[in-house]
């Protein structure tokens, strides 16, 4: 096996299956611009409609934007700490957390949303270029799913390119956008938006959170766990700010909301060459998750050929992208994506409590049942704050935790950020379940 890993994956690139160690290629450099790479997307400037808060000056708005990426970024710098430290995909490194076989449950949990995930970008891809040169949608749909698809072949080597080229391209597309944006008048934004400073806030935590499932497939192969930790936080962090700061000027400055951010800055001069370097950018993100989908799948089978996976999940990928309406999808995923959420609170206090090298990603790392519950009880938390909001045939489940709300005598309109209860819950269930034990391995490795 190792003699046809070694003709056939080029030299310090990903291993095939998980039974061979990873190379520890990527320094401060690569992993920064990965991460900066993957949070420049349109959809954030989109999503900038959302975080406005309404009837308040426009640095309310910012300063919401700022507070949310900051804590998300952390976050996400800790998963990606643990990833490089450890060496393992993230979904191998929950082995640790919830035992090999229980890992199985948020595994099957991030193939799903991975999927999904990669059908939406190339769909947002798709539709984007189509707008912006008329075109039909469909030729864009096959060509980005097609060039994630070979990307995903390749994954280091294309973690270095985004870091030396792509993120320049885009950089520079950013600050000519913002250039334009500014030489605008800036009004106040009277429409849309959101009621509270926190619930702004929360909506720009859950982007660098949704990452966090996949982040340490990609710093398994960094050196340091501070240079994991320092790349993927500032780089994602930066990114989120720009471009949600980006859209929320742009709003400003056109009074557009939603898709239409889009239109707006297409209108600048320029602005088509600016957005099709951003599409280009963009795929990065399909490539991400169609490539951690294959990485989580070893999870359970470990000798599974990572480039067969990638093939046959940037099909279904692309087809989910041709075939569906994916907004109607959207809602799940953001239900997933809040199923993940209080697992960040799990892990983050369960993994720091012990010392280093205690935690057990092996196959036969046991059960640790008891930490479904703060789990479990973070997501009741969060769908408690802001349950996800379905319409049509999902509308029973935004209901029925609307009543829950009612019972407890929450205000829907609460203005708290649902990320940061679910996480609060789950971080101090998580301490009084693992804490005992963590002091024993603490006293047992010497330290005090």
């Amino acid at each position: 096996m190792s003699e046809t890993v070694r003709t056939s994956v080029p030299a310090g690139d990903a291993p095939i299956t998980l039974t061979e160690p990873p190379p520890r290629t990527l320094g401060l450099r690569d992993t920064l611009g990965l991460w900066a790479n993957l949070g420049i997307s349109l959809l954030l400037p989109v999503a900038a409609a959302y975080v406005i808060v309404a009837d308040r000056p426009l640095v309310a708005t910012l300063g919401a934007i700022v507070v949310g990426a900051v804590i998300g970024s952390i976050l996400l710098g800790l998963g990606a700490a643990a990833g490089a430290r450890e060496g393992v995909p993230a979904m191998v490194l929950l082995r640790g957390l919830l035992g090999r076989r229980v890992s199985y449950l948020p595994t099957a949990f991030n193939l799903v949303q991975c999927v999904g995930w990669a059908a939406f970008e190339i769909l947002i891809i798709a539709e984007a270029a189509s707008r912006a040169l008329d075109a039909p949608r469909w030729p864009f749909v096959l060509a980005g799913g097609a060039l994630a698809t070979l990307m995903a072949l390749r994954p280091l080597g294309v973690v270095r390119l985004l870091a030396r080229y792509a993120v320049w391209a885009a950089l520079a597309a950013i600050v000519y956008l913002f250039v334009e944006v500014l030489s605008e008048p800036l009004p106040a934004v009277t429409e849309g938006g959101t009621a509270s400073f926190w619930t702004a806030a929360d909506i720009v935590i859950a982007l660098p959170v949704s990452w966090f499932p996949l982040a340490a497939d990609y710093t398994r192969h960094v050196r340091r766990g501070r240079t994991a930790f320092a790349g993927a936080a500032g780089g994602y962090a930066l990114a989120a700010i720009a471009l949600f700061t980006l859209g929320v000027l742009a709003l400003a400055a056109y009074g557009r909301a939603g898709l239409d951010v889009v239109d707006a800055l297409l209108a600048v001069p320029l602005g088509l060459v600016a957005v099709l370097v951003l599409l280009a950018v963009e795929v990065d993100e399909a490539f991400a998750n169609i490539y951690s989908t294959a990485v989580s799948a070893q999870n359970v089978v470990a000798r599974l050929d990572r480039r067969v996976l990638a093939v046959l999940v940037g099909a279904v990928a692309t087809l989910l992208a041709l075939a569906f309406d994916l907004t109607a999808y959207e809602p799940f995923l953001f239900l997933i994506g809040a199923v993940f959420v209080p697992l960040v609170g799990v892990f983050v206090v369960a993994y720091y409590l012990l010392p280093r090298g205690a935690w057990d990603v092996s196959d036969t790392a046991p059960a640790r049942l008891s930490l479904l519950l703060p789990w479990a009880a973070g997501f009741i938390a969060y769908q408690l704050t802001l349950p996800t909001y379905f319409a049509g045939p999902g509308a029973g489940w935004t209901a029925w935790w609307t009543e829950r709300q009612t019972d407890l005598g929450i205000d829907p309109a609460n203005g708290w950020s649902a990320s940061l209860v679910s996480l609060a819950v789950a971080a101090v269930l998580t301490a009084l379940v693992s804490l005992p034990a963590a002091l024993r391995a603490r006293r047992r490795a010497g330290i005090r």
